[in-house]
């Protein structure tokens, strides 16, 4: 979309200039000096000015890297979609989000593949993460979720929301889905915010924990060979050992990756969401109120505070046009995925945070129907987040079970005082002291 309201003096905004207000005591630091926080943390308020003005403007990564990056909805799409992005950035001069050992070094990764590698390992893993597979695990998710918001009630006085729920439920369910001992979660957790680190590490602490984190999987691969069963790392070593579909590496590599994203992303989200929620009262009263809200209540927490950091690379192998300008071939471009998330030409009022936004209507039932406006937390086209569903019946279930089983639930403390992680991939709150209430707070009269 190329509305005149958005033409003029695209490039010429000096970004450059650090601004706004770190939220919290913010103890780590923030990895993205022209894109910083806002009073709650992300997403940046400068990304408004790159919607209008600058739409494919330069922005330094956290590696110090300078690079143009893609900040509209609609471009955004058109880069993620096309035959001509590449994933492979491994060649003399590529960009790197973060110094040192990146996820983007990894051959056998197939975060980093091209068709036709990238499409045989992802036909292997389609069928898992389908919406009937996941639907079959909805009720052993409710089972795990709903252990956890007994322990919160048990407590009742202050909590860390983040170490009692956000964290334990995805890695307990990537943990009984993939067949990796629930016992060995501290383990993967301290590897992974090593490895994605860039604040707290070295490059050789990086390196050391991505060496140990994948000498692990190893191992899990060969004691699944040991002992079969019926879990995903099991279907992995099948599709190796039987039917030849997969390298050892690429086995060990995805066994690696889908750990790491199971786990990581979710509890950022569930993180996030928490904070945002609490922190607009009338909202989660709202929600309380009326848990049929939950779905669309989730795809606005996906857009407003998606998973992960502020986007991802890419590299063109020919010339497209975009509506803020044209990619040259060869060139590598930063994709804004929140940016693209807050785009007043695809969402109104985009920076407002509404939990009916994507409800559409009610349903005969009383339900509600979920409006199609796509947000891009999961990204889009070939490489679409595979885990998208597991991911969204996680969260469905979290603030759910939060909803109805705590409506009560409060900050412990301001909003604005809780320290942020803000690194160049993990963006969420360090904690997020909660307490819970018999009653909820009273709903707002247009519910």
């Amino acid at each position: 979309m190329t509305s005149t309201a958005r033409e003029g003096g695209r490039n010429g905004m000096a970004l450059d200039t650090p601004g706004g207000r770190t939220p919290g005591t913010d103890r780590r630091g923030w990895a993205w000096p022209e894109l910083p926080p806002g009073e709650l943390g992300p997403p940046s308020p400068r990304f408004a000015v790159r919607h209008a003005e600058a739409p494919l403007a330069p922005l330094t990564l956290p590696s110090g890297d300078r690079i143009r990056a893609v900040a509209r909805h609609e471009d955004i799409r058109t880069v993620l979609a096309h035959s001509a992005a590449s994933r492979n950035l491994r060649y003399e001069g590529a960009p790197r989000l973060t110094k040192g050992m990146s996820l983007e070094d990894n051959p056998t990764s197939i975060l980093n593949m091209d068709p036709p590698e990238h499409t045989r390992l992802r036909r292997i893993l389609s069928g898992t993460f389908t919406p009937r597979q996941i639907e079959g695990w909805r009720p052993r998710v409710a089972e795990i979720t709903a252990g956890l918001v007994d322990g919160l009630a048990a407590a009742g006085g202050p909590a860390d929301l983040v170490e009692a729920f956000a964290f334990p439920l995805p890695s307990l369910v990537i943990c009984e889905l993939m067949g990796v001992p629930a016992r060995d979660q501290p383990r993967f957790r301290r590897w992974t915010e090593l490895f994605l680190s860039t604040a707290d590490a070295s490059a050789d602490d990086r390196m050391a924990a991505a060496m140990e984190f994948a000498g692990y999987a190893a191992e899990l691969v060969a004691a699944h060979r040991e002992r079969p069963g019926d879990d995903l790392i099991d279907m992995l070593v099948q599709a190796r050992d039987a039917d030849d579909r997969l390298s050892e590496d690429e086995l060990v590599g995805l066994v690696f990756g889908l750990i790491l994203a199971g786990h990581e992303t979710t509890a950022a989200q569930i993180s996030r969401g928490a904070l945002r929620l609490l922190s607009h009262p009338e909202r989660w009263a709202a929600l309380a109120a009326d848990p049929a809200l939950v779905p669309a209540a989730v795809e606005e927490i996906l857009r407003y505070d998606g998973p992960g950091g502020y986007g991802v690379l890419r590299r063109m192998t020919e010339r497209v046009e975009l509506s803020g300008g044209a990619v040259e071939a060869g060139e590598a471009v930063f994709l804004l995925l929140p940016a693209g998330n807050l785009d007043p030409e695809v969402f109104p009022d985009p920076e407002s945070f509404e939990v009916t936004r994507f409800a559409g209507e009610r349903t005969a039932d009383g339900a509600w129907e979920r409006a199609r406006r796509p947000h891009l937390s999961f990204g889009h086209g070939p490489h679409y987040c595979l885990g998208a569903n597991l991911a969204r019946m996680e969260l469905q279930e979290a603030f759910g079970a939060l909803a109805t089983r705590l409506p009560g639930l409060r900050l412990a403390g301001p909003a604005t005082a809780v320290p942020w992680i803000g690194e160049a991939v993990i963006h969420r709150p360090a904690e997020v002291p909660v307490t819970t209430a018999a009653e909820a707070p009273a709903a707002p009269a247009n519910g």
